[in-house]
């Protein structure tokens, strides 16, 4: 008996460890009606092509939240630099809001898309 669990505790915590590695491609999906980041960022894209600058501003605050909920999910599947790279996004796209700037807010959307793609991988 002691034999059989030196080999198979061992082995469950390997395969547990490996399988929070791996899952960023499941966690990364929206599990309900208002976490989807990509959908957020077409908002904002949306918003600021219509120069909405106050639906901008509401929409920047949406996604925040939803970024919110989904980095506790991918936290540990994810690195940490693309996590911390999104977050900087956010907050110069918040500033290029405010600014009223449509080159810097685009920029910085299309830049956090991209690591928002690279999340995990």
């Amino acid at each position: 008996m002691r034999k059989f669990l030196v080999i198979t505790i061992p082995i469950v915590t390997l395969v547990l460890f490996i399988f929070v590695m791996e899952s960023d491609i499941f966690l990364k999906r929206p599990l309900g009606k208002n976490d989807s980041i990509p959908e957020s960022i077409n908002a904002v894209v949306n918003d600021i092509q219509k120069d909405d600058w106050d639906k901008a501003v509401k929409d920047t605050n949406n996604l925040s939240d939803v970024w919110k909920k989904v980095v506790r999910r991918v936290q540990f599947s994810s690195e940490r630099d693309e996590i911390n790279a999104f977050s900087i996004n956010l907050a110069r796209l918040r500033g290029s809001i405010l600014a009223k700037d449509r080159a810097g807010a685009f920029s910085e959307l299309y830049e956090a898309y991209e690591h928002w793609e690279d999340l995990g991988k």
